[in-house]
């Protein structure tokens, strides 16, 4: 099921929620971002619990920062220096974060406006970013799908450009599964199914090295408490995880979530490469729905993905576009109660 009702406006236009229901799951949708607003799921009381974080008004998915729940565009993550070099041109990018660019630029995708049709149990959103957007080559048609369907919710992310370019598209969702006014998740177990991550350098740009996981507090393969690691000295400079996992290839899903205070859990696959983990360490104190304070590690982020900077690295993942071709990845969320 698919429904609109109004939630404001944004320089004149009407801007429209978009509920997708599904038994006792329902999943809110804005055009703005073509971003998650709230997963609404039931606890092990079987009460319903908002497991996202947001805003009650579009003026701050405009104004603020921390990308809640958006689509992550035209370029996730950093490209360091804010440049690449493709087929012998090299193009310089908006940098929006240092000398670095982050999240697509200073108006990344998360902050467009986007076209939208309905199906039942199911939305599509629709963008065009036009060629030299941001600095990024080619005319590029992104279409993000969500999808509700039993327990689980599928992000369908397909593109395609008339020139060669660089497309990773991600979503941004802030989850915490004691809901989005639970609170630090330091209680939250994360299994993370990955035996390598990219070390970063200046910026939190890759330093090209592939290294492994074992012997540091990023091992998640068997599971832990957030709690028991956010403070370990390997993760001070980045105030917790904000880290890039290479996903262990075929395994059947990336990672876990978990909360012991409402039994809700999430289970992540994706068809992307690699992960982003995020505990929220950057996010500035802000109020959020229902006048919720939200701060530091109030969330989890875990943003499938083309790793950071990739265009710049050949031995990574390549995340170009040709012309003509298609680009299609999918997220799934699956959701579930212990």
């Amino acid at each position: 099921m698919c429904e609109t009702t109004p939630f404001g406006t944004l320089e004149g236009l009407d801007i429209p929620l978009i509920r997708l229901r599904e038994g006792d799951i329902q999943v809110e949708l804005l055009p703005f971002g073509a971003a998650i607003r709230a997963i609404r799921v039931p606890d092990r009381q079987g009460r319903t619990t908002d497991i996202c974080l947001g805003y009650d008004q579009v003026e701050n998915y405009r104004d603020y920062d921390a990308c809640f729940g958006g689509t992550i565009g035209r370029c996730a993550n950093r490209i360091g220096g804010a440049a690449f070099t493709l087929n012998g041109t090299t193009y310089h990018l908006t940098a929006n974060e240092g000398k670095n660019q982050l999240h697509g630029g200073k108006v990344g995708f998360h902050k467009k406006l986007w076209r939208f049709t309905c199906a039942p149990g199911a939305v599509t959103f629709l963008l065009d970013s036009p060629d030299g957007e941001e600095g990024f080559p080619g005319n590029l048609h992104v279409e993000v799908t969500y999808a509700l369907e039993g327990d689980t919710l599928t992000v369908d992310y397909r593109a395609t450009s008339d020139a060669d370019t660089v497309v990773n598209l991600t979503n941004h969702a802030y989850f915490n599964l004691a809901g989005h006014d639970g609170g630090p998740v330091t209680d939250h177990h994360l299994t993370v199914h990955a035996g390598a991550y990219t070390p970063a350098g200046a910026g939190n740009v890759p330093t090209g090295e592939i290294a492994p996981v074992e012997g540091t507090p990023l091992d998640l393969r068997t599971g832990a408490v957030l709690g028991d690691r956010l403070g370990d000295a390997f993760l001070a400079a980045s105030r917790g995880y904000d880290h890039n996992y290479v996903l262990d290839r075929g395994a059947a899903t990336a990672a876990e979530l978990w909360c012991p205070r409402t039994g809700i859990g999430l289970e992540l696959s994706t068809s992307l490469p690699g992960m982003q983990l995020y505990t929220a360490g950057f996010l500035t104190q802000r109020t959020g729905k229902s006048g919720t304070v939200y701060g530091p590690h109030h969330a989890v982020c875990l943003e499938p993905q083309f790793f950071p900077d990739a265009v710049n690295h050949d031995h990574f993942p390549s995340p170009v576009l040709k012309a003509g071709a298609e680009c299609r990845q999918t997220i799934r969320y699956r959701f579930f109660v212990r």
